[in-house]
């Protein structure tokens, strides 16, 4: 059962309302789904979104495990938080390890990621993505966990419907489309640093994070700049 730390909650909410005038749209996400694991007691969580075509792509991901989670479930075409998306409803893995339903994931999952969940985030009704947590151990998803997270997707729906009442549709279209493309030079420089400065992945992503916050940048900006900076050492 999920016990909801009130505390953060208002914490969370008043964070996102305080930088919804002077951040972009993905920041704003980023920052949203950012606490959803400290908020609900998970051990992470992550963002997709469809593009144009309809194909899903991960725009946020709490951490390196996540990032496996959702990268398989690109690379393969399956798993709870696609079908959570093409069915427009919650879907759940006690153990995504040995579901059944998608035999392929473990194979390319991180080891601590067990149970998992996706609702997705709708527009006018229509899924435009899903919101996405991961437990490190089996776990029985229950209806207050569901619900949870769809009232958490609904600050997050929210979040988009302010986004386009306040500017062009097309315009917050590109900075979601920028952050999407962005994700291969964020991989990329993860890469690098772990290379550099024998990190781990989630120690590279948590720091490129950091910084990117510190300096009120975006992520993928910095990255394309360590990337940048890490040519120029080679020449």
């Amino acid at each position: 059962m999920t016990h909801i730390d009130p505390d953060a909650l208002v914490a969370s909410l008043r964070r996102v309302q305080t930088s919804s005038s002077t951040t972009g749209i993905v920041q704003q996400l980023e920052r949203a789904v950012g606490v959803v694991d400290t908020l609900f007691g998970y051990s992470g969580a992550g963002l997709m979104f469809a593009e144009e075509g309809k194909d899903l792509r991960y725009l946020v991901t709490t951490d390196d495990r996540g990032r496996s989670l959702e990268g398989a479930q690109l690379h393969l075409g399956q798993g709870p938080c696609v079908s959570a998306y093409a069915e427009n409803t919650a879907v759940t893995s006690t153990d995504v390890q040995v579901d059944p339903r998608w035999p392929k994931l473990a194979d390319r999952l991180h080891p601590e990621v067990r149970a998992v969940a996706g609702v997705p985030v709708r527009l006018g009704g229509d899924p435009v993505g899903t919101l996405n947590v991961y437990q490190s151990k089996p776990y029985e998803w229950d209806e207050s966990d569901v619900q949870a997270l769809y009232g958490y997707a609904d600050v997050i729906e929210q979040l988009l419907t302010a986004a386009m009442a306040a500017e062009e549709k097309s315009a917050l279209a590109e900075q979601l489309q920028y952050a999407l493309d962005y994700r291969v030079v964020i991989e990329r420089a993860i890469g690098y640093l772990m290379g550099k400065h024998d990190l781990t992945a989630t120690q590279a992503f948590t720091g490129l994070r950091k910084q990117a916050r510190d300096s009120r940048r975006r992520v993928a900006d910095l990255a394309a700049e360590v990337l940048g900076e890490g040519a120029g050492e080679t020449r």
